[in-house]
């Protein structure tokens, strides 16, 4: 029987996909190498923030099924479907570049399987040239010919995980083809899955933009939490200053300072462009670079403006009691990648203070508990008897003038909390 969509990876990236192309009465297969991962799907649960177990179970009743990677039901599906989008992770390698295992392990079995006529689409994010110079050359090893007996895209995925307003659907898709055949097969198929289909001149331009994305915003967070450094010391208030600067209706877009960025892609895609630039060119990407230095260096500067406060009430940092509120990389998810709140509690116990944390979407933080930081089960009792509180991510459900009321000390580093005589921003 045709199968009209095969989806490789079931994470953050690729759940939407298959969901919305359910939703578009397509046909679906997911396939996934974590077990744990097909078999709760399969059972009508999810493991990411964005679906909960109701939309799995929508999606199962619309025909989805997950199946292994290794299996042979997994070859099957391939040689079944009419389309195959791969979303699997690409996390930097250890020479700082985007580690391409898992793209090529699933451009492999795509290889192995696949039907003529098939198209294909990459969606992790990747530098420039992957798609035609890494994925195309498995695809045409046996002598097919991607734009005749195989088609080839990249489209990068938009996925903002705990977004209300911008989900799949409504954000716009770019995309972009091997071939200009590629591309109208790729047009074709998103065109059933969004609202919009953007399509760039190539493969290359659709794989840049989604860099460019996101290095534009972590190099401008950069500025700001460089900023934030030296409007401390200026006794200058830096969130009353992009308050103000907000209010032009033209040439300014506000970003805010923060104790260092997470999650899936700001930490990461930069680096992929660097790395290519480096590579490719043999000279650096300055500001980003620049913009990593910066970024990366907030974890450290947040420790010691937690030392500074506890100096000021006439405490050393050793042996007291600093409570982390909010471990995960964004409010109201429980995604923590690359989090900056192991880094900071990490370095505060290398410090010998005694490292308590708080996080309503989290029930283990492993890193943290193995180094030897303790979950606050109680939290108006463990604000109580901190000698400071970190408010390191606004959770919504965080009653912050209770904390402020009821804490000796706050840091407060997302600016949402009125300074005080016991808090201070950023």
């Amino acid at each position: 029987m045709p199968l009209d969509l095969a989806l490789i990876g079931l994470g953050y990236v690729g759940l939407p996909v298959a969901q919305e192309a359910c939703r578009a009465g397509l046909s679906v297969v997911g396939l996934d190498i974590s077990p744990e991962v097909v078999t709760g799907l399969n059972a009508g649960r999810s493991h990411v923030d964005d679906l909960d177990d109701a939309a799995v179970a929508a999606m199962l009743e619309a025909g989805f099924r997950a199946e292994r990677m290794d299996d042979d039901a997994a070859a099957q599906a391939l040689s079944r479907a009419a389309a195959v989008v791969i979303c699997v992770p690409t996390p930097l390698s250890e020479s700082g570049g985007p580690d391409l295992t898992a793209v090529l392990a699933a451009a492999e079995r795509v290889a192995t399987s696949v039907r003529e006529g098939t198209l294909v689409v990459l969606e992790s994010t990747t530098y420039p040239g992957t798609t035609d110079e890494v994925v195309r050359p498995v695809l045409e090893r046996d002598g097919r010919v991607v734009g005749r007996d195989l088609f080839l895209a990249f489209s990068p995925e938009r996925i903002d995980p705990g977004n209300r307003e911008f989900g799949f659907r409504n954000t716009p898709k770019v995309v972009g083809g091997v071939t200009e055949a590629c591309a109208d097969r790729a047009v074709a198929l998103y065109g059933q899955l969004v609202d919009e289909v953007v399509r760039t001149r190539g493969a290359r331009e659709a794989e840049m933009a989604k860099l460019l994305e996101n290095t534009y915003r972590h190099v401008n967070i950069a500025l700001v939490n460089e900023m934030a450094r030296f409007c401390h010391e200026l006794d200058i208030d830096l969130w009353d200053v992009i308050s103000a600067a907000s209010t032009k209706p033209f040439g300014f877009q506000a970003f805010k300072p923060g104790p260092g960025v997470g999650g899936h892609c700001i930490p990461i895609d930069p680096n992929y462009l660097s790395h290519r630039v480096r590579a490719a060119l043999g000279y650096p990407f300055r500001f980003v670079e620049l913009a990593q230095e910066i970024n990366h260096g907030m974890p450290g500067y947040v420790v010691r403006r937690v030392a500074d406060l506890l100096n000021e009430a006439a405490k050393p940092l050793r042996g007291s009691r600093v409570l982390l509120l909010g471990v995960t990389y964004k409010a109201d998810v429980s995604d923590q990648r690359e989090s900056p709140a192991l880094p900071i509690a990490l370095e505060l116990l290398a410090k010998g203070a005694h490292v308590t944390w708080h996080d309503p979407f989290v029930t283990h933080w492993p890193l943290g508990d193995e180094a030897g930081a303790e979950r606050a089960d109680r939290l108006e009792e463990a604000v109580a008897k901190s000698d400071v509180t970190v408010l390191l991510q606004h959770h919504r459900g965080y009653d912050l003038d209770a904390v402020a009321h009821q804490a000796p000390l706050v840091l407060d580093t997302r600016g949402v909390m009125r300074p005080s005589a016991t808090v201070e921003r950023l």
